[in-house]
């Protein structure tokens, strides 16, 4: 390989052609893509509706510098803002989801007062910036696995007043999938409001379709100022939106707060976004993903009931983890490895011992029952020893 290797095990495949959720390497080997990619083929690789918009696009104009704009980028932000019920909300359209994150953290902290941010602990929110490296003397974090489900006593320690701000993400959890209690959340909404903060949700994994809700704060009795989203957004291709409810745009205008990056608001992401949200709309997507991730859960549970080696399967929608008990005899990473081999493409978290499955909103029955059968017979060979 000429690239940097600075993330993850190569497995070798190259691949050369992609369709639907099945990519295809030079051997002609095809694999069903449980993954998405990384987490953005919302629509399945190679959208031929997408492409083609994006080619109309290309074709009139794919970017625009700092004082002039088109018309498609105010269409996306209506579209987006629509969703989300910020009505005469704004909207800024940028590159990658840890961006947008970033741009939500930086311009809550221009407005805000108070000298820190609430987060849940382990909850990945971005790769860079004051969101990423989190410091103490400016974040606080909510330990999770200390909740007891007395929500009184578990934030009793909690300085609301000195909170400017709560960066939410529902449950990806730095692909571990621990969804946060409801009752928790809520009662932390109330308290951020109660005390002047402001609520920014990261949707960038969470959002457009992967919990079987259009958003993953919807699962939660929470009302964001600003909505952070990404991956699938662009099916792929590289944008990422901050939608900002009316009266938190307006202060953030009226604070000064500047931000230029080069493709800013580039009307072929926007038209990407336009599209991408037409078609789930269109095709009813939303509804698809809740009732086919219902599928797939049901069929890792009975699997669990098989393979005493699962100790759970957890997450909502097509936002699913299977993880397993320590066991010396079996290897999460391998299990992975023979996953691949078999021709289907997971997640792998081998700290948290888990298999995670965050395929296109477009998985069909048939791939769910081909992986879920693959998955069997390598767990079946391990518990023989073969």
């Amino acid at each position: 390989m000429k690239t940097l290797k600075c993330n993850y095990e190569m497995f070798n495949p190259t691949i050369v052609s992609s369709g639907g959720c099945c990519v295809t390497d030079e051997s002609g080997k095809k694999y069903i893509d449980f993954e998405a990619g990384v987490w953005c083929t919302s629509l399945g690789h190679n959208n031929k509706q997408v492409n083609e918009t994006m080619l109309r696009q290309m074709n009139s104009i794919s970017h625009v510098g700092y004082r002039y704009t088109t018309r498609i980028v105010d269409e996306a932000a209506e579209k987006v803002l629509n969703l989300l019920g910020f009505a005469d909300g704004k909207c800024v359209f940028l590159s990658s989801g840890s961006e947008a994150v970033e741009f939500g953290v930086q311009a809550a902290r221009k407005i805000v007062d108070k000298p820190n941010f609430l987060c849940l602990k382990n909850h990945y929110l971005s790769a860079y910036g004051i969101s990423a490296s989190r410091s103490d003397e400016q974040w606080i974090s909510l330990d999770l696995s200390a909740y007891n489900g007395d929500v009184d006593e578990f934030l009793s320690s909690i300085l609301f007043d000195s909170i400017g701000a709560f960066v939410f993400e529902p449950g990806n959890a730095s692909g571990t999938v621990k969804l946060p209690p409801k009752e928790l959340i809520a009662a932390v909404g109330k308290k951020i409001r109660e005390n002047g903060g402001i609520i920014i949700v990261n949707e960038v994994t969470a959002g457009v379709g992967r919990t079987g809700k259009w958003f993953g704060f919807q699962h939660y009795d929470i009302a964001p100022d600003i909505v952070c989203i990404g991956k699938g957004i662009g099916n792929g291709y590289p944008v990422s939106v901050i939608a900002i409810s009316k009266g938190v745009a307006e202060t953030v205008e009226q604070s000064g707060f500047r931000y230029a990056q080069s493709h800013q608001d580039d009307p072929l992401g926007c038209a990407v976004v336009n599209e991408v949200i037409s078609i789930i709309e269109r095709d009813k997507l939303i509804e698809r993903a809740a009732q086919i991730g219902d599928v797939l859960k049901q069929k890792l549970v009975e699997l669990s009931e098989r393979h005493s080696c699962i100790k759970e399967v957890r997450g909502v929608g097509l936002m699913l983890a299977v993880e397993f008990h320590p066991n010396d005899d079996i290897s999460v990473d391998t299990v992975h490895r023979k996953l691949f081999d078999a021709g289907f493409i997971a997640g792998c978290n081998p700290t948290a011992n888990l298999i995670r499955f965050y395929p296109p909103l477009i998985i069909e029955e048939e791939h769910i029952r081909g992986m879920v059968s693959a998955l069997d017979i390598i767990l079946t060979r391990f518990q023989l020893g073969d």
